[in-house]
């Protein structure tokens, strides 16, 4: 199998690649081989490679940033995979791209199925969303996992984020009012990699789109707890953590107060799970940096 895999350097593409690998031919393009906001270059690829499957690991995920620069934002994650939807539905290819628990408002007051009405409250909430919409509308062989509060051992996450302030600081405030899954990407690149082995196989379960993030609830508060036990663990002295309501939190983007996410489907469909979010961390912190 061929296989053109999008935004390999970042988080998520890290942790792809080399489970991608074992499938056939892998063609991984950063971000400064292939930018995603060039559509005629994208075209170009895929019309040039032909590959049979695409992998969409690339996206704009600065929550923030995306309202001072909402054009950028819709032009990464939604134009871009629209190109990409109608390039791999010219060529048969199957499309496996990821999209966000963000799409949600986070007022269901129960984990989101796949069914359930979107509401973005941000700009990348709302690109995103559009991008699914844009890929569902191409009309080719896709999947779309939705996903939520990604981190790993690289890149610019809570993770890394989190290590860095307990290290330097006396004291932590936490959000402990935002409930979600946190997923590692290690964990989401496994599953994504045995959804690829049934497409190859020939023996793909339907497509379209699933949720796919670790079980278990957290807080982000829940998951600074998790992670500066971890450094205590390791002998490391941390900074105190605070639970503080997302209103002191300062912050100029409204983000889903909870955004659990339903993954039963996957597994239904799939046969496919993703494994508690303790288990998933724990298992991150103790691979290699």
């Amino acid at each position: 199998m061929k296989i053109l895999l999008l935004g390999a350097h970042g988080q998520l593409g890290r942790s792809l690649a080399p489970l991608l690998a074992s499938f056939g031919e892998l063609q991984a393009l950063s971000r400064a081989e292939l930018d995603l906001g060039n559509l005629a270059a994208l075209r170009r690829v895929l019309q040039t490679e032909r590959p049979q499957l695409v992998v969409n690991a690339a996206a704009y995920t600065a929550v923030e940033q995306a309202e001072r620069e909402p054009a950028r934002a819709f032009a990464l994650n939604a134009e871009a995979p629209a190109v990409l939807a109608e390039e791999a539905a010219a060529l048969g290819a199957w499309l496996l791209h990821y999209s966000t628990d963000y799409v949600f408002d986070g007022r269901l007051g129960r984990p989101y199925r796949e069914t359930d009405a979107c509401a973005p409250l941000n700009v990348y909430g709302h690109s995103k969303l559009s991008g699914e919409q844009a890929i569902a509308a191409a009309g080719g062989q896709h999947l779309i996992l939705r996903t939520s509060w990604l981190y790993s051992r690289h890149g610019d996450n809570f993770l890394l984020t989190m290590q860095r302030l307990l290290r330097q600081r006396a004291e932590v405030r936490v959000v402990a009012d935002q409930f979600g899954n946190p997923t590692s990407c290690a964990a989401l690149a496994a599953v994504s990699a045995a959804l690829v082995a049934r497409i190859a196989a020939g023996n793909p379960g339907p497509g379209g789109l699933y949720h796919a993030s670790c079980s278990g609830a957290a807080s982000w508060y829940d998951l600074a707890q998790a992670i500066a036990a971890d450094l205590r663990g390791h002998g490391e002295t941390c900074a105190h953590l605070l639970p503080i309501a997302a209103a002191e939190y300062p912050s100029a983007v409204a983000r889903p107060a909870d955004s659990r996410l339903d993954c039963s489907a996957l597994a239904r469909d799939w046969a496919v799970t993703l494994p508690d979010w303790r288990t998933a961390l724990a298992a991150c912190l103790a691979g290699p940096a």
